[in-house]
């Protein structure tokens, strides 16, 4: 029996992985974290000092001059090793996942260990593919640029995908040939250790990933780190420009994946069913936790109200509950704090003009009393000014508003801080592509959404973030160019 297979269970306290194995962090502090389904806590986790974080760099050094030095092969071998281990320990991951995150079994064992694997898959198959330029400049020069690995690189992780973000960030950061630090966020530490694992079973030698745990503190020393030349961050606009500012002060490389308030535009001729299934996934997958979802939606009116007639049922349909039953779609909210921060916003929704069409409550079910439940909400005849249309809820609450025309409802679309995703739902060929074009976000999908293989760049337009995940030109991000110019001939007597 997987010993992560219940709700109930608990774990010993969990330590900081450095320098490929487990050691005690030397700050004396711990922290719990909480299973959301019952508010009890898993374990206590250890908090990193200075003192960790600075051994944790020394062992990156140490791992990046063994690993950069390896021949391209014997790094991809390794990684696609640590794909196979993970797809062999992917149901206990998963478990794990659930656990700590509250999200359902039904996603974690299909999508987040998976997904993330693929990841790793894709960039291992690159390493062998980086390479340089050739210039000639005739008759005595000729000139190479290479592109090398930056050195020590850190990721801080954010809780609504925790393992899958530890390995998006890490794949290219280690293909381009990089060593890591990874730090989980403080409410969903414990998968990340068990990527270490994998990563040291499959042959990674010491150092090149490191798992360090803590708040904010913690995230504040990599950013500040003089040794460390890159940080990736995954999570709030504010704590975007924290970890902006603060990696300013040495000049590091950074790349954000912030939030999201992205629209669907879904037209009078687009497919109805279509488009109710991905504006289904787009507002209540991972209880409506992702970066990514579409919840502003504008419906034009000669749709709108066989669209919004679609939802209430389907949306009442879904079955909230224990994330371990494998039937539940619908898991609880990470914590207590964020569940009282959606419930603020769900008050909001039903004291405005809006019209109701479903949840937006705490369920009934007595089973569920002590779990961070909401059952998914919609709202419709929305007003683009409402603050629960306009601010990251990051919960299941959707709002539907009408519109009457292209022009219109992309100024309202665009009308916004972020800049995350947007959608457009339409059988319209050409105004498919004038109106993804026209959507200011670094992902658009047309008559679909969050479809994200690896092999595309994921990020944001405006407050959304800066820079990208995934695909070639992540590469960039994690590698640095070297130009050598050679001269064949003499070199002139100007004085």
């Amino acid at each position: 029996m997987n010993e992560y297979a219940n709700a109930s269970t608990t774990l010993p306290t969990q330590q900081l992985y450095i320098g490929g194995r487990y050691v005690d962090a030397t700050s004396g502090e711990t922290f719990e974290t909480i299973n959301p389904a019952t508010n009890q806590v898993i374990c206590e986790v250890q908090q990193a000092s200075q003192g960790d974080v600075d051994d944790a760099v020394a062992a990156a050094q140490a791992g990046f001059a063994v690993w950069s030095a390896m021949p391209a092969m014997e790094r991809t071998r390794i990684m696609l090793k640590a794909v196979e281990i993970l797809r062999e320990r992917n149901d206990e991951i998963a478990h794990l996942e659930t656990l700590d995150s509250g999200k359902p079994l039904s996603e974690t064992t299909t999508v987040d260990i998976v997904s993330g694997a693929d990841q790793i898959e894709y960039y291992a198959g690159l390493i062998s593919m980086l390479h340089g330029q050739h210039f000639d400049f005739p008759p005595n020069g000729f000139a190479s640029v290479k592109r090398e690995p930056l050195g020590v690189c850190a990721g801080i992780g954010a809780w609504n995908y925790p393992v899958q973000i530890a390995m998006w960030k890490s794949a290219p950061a280690l293909a381009c040939g990089n060593s890591f630090i990874f730090k989980p966020a403080e409410l969903t530490p414990l998968t990340a250790l068990k990527l270490a694992e994998v990563y040291t079973a499959a042959g990674l030698p010491d150092g090149v990933f490191n798992v360090v745990q803590g708040d904010y503190r913690v995230g504040q020393m990599l950013s500040r780190h003089e040794s460390i030349a890159k940080i990736s961050l995954t999570g709030e606009v504010g704590t975007g420009k924290k970890v902006m500012a603060d990696a300013a002060t040495t000049l590091k490389g950074v790349t954000l994946e912030l939030g999201g308030k992205s629209p669907i535009i879904v037209f009078d001729d687009a497919d109805l069913d279509n488009a109710v299934n991905a504006t289904l996934v787009a507002n209540f997958y991972s209880a409506g936790e992702v970066c990514s979802n579409g919840t502003r939606v504008f419906v034009q009116r000669g749709l709108y109200e066989a669209f919004v007639a679609k939802l209430g049922p389907r949306t009442e349909a879904l079955k909230i509950g224990d994330p371990f039953d494998p039937d539940v779609m619908v898991g609880p909210l990470i914590s207590r704090e964020h569940h009282s921060k959606v419930m603020g916003y769900m008050d909001a929704a039903l004291a405005s003009t809006a019209r109701h069409v479903c949840g937006g409550s705490v369920p009934d079910d007595v089973a569920l009393a002590h779990g961070n439940y909401v059952t998914p909400a919609i709202f419709a005849d929305c007003d683009d000014e409402m603050s629960f249309v306009r601010e990251e809820v990051f919960g299941p609450l959707m709002s539907v508003l009408p519109f009457d025309d292209e022009d219109e409802v992309l100024h309202r679309a665009n009308d916004t801080n972020y800049g995350l995703s947007g959608a457009v739902f339409t059988r319209d060929f050409a105004r498919a592509h004038r109106v993804a074009n026209a959507i200011e976000a670094g992902n658009v999908w047309i008559n679909s959404y969050n479809d994200l293989p690896p092999s595309i760049p994921f990020g944001g337009y405006k407050q959304s973030g800066y820079g990208r995940e995934n695909g070639l030109v992540t590469l960039d991000h994690f590698t640095q160019w070297k130009t050598i110019y050679a001269n064949l001939g003499d070199f002139e007597a100007y004085y």
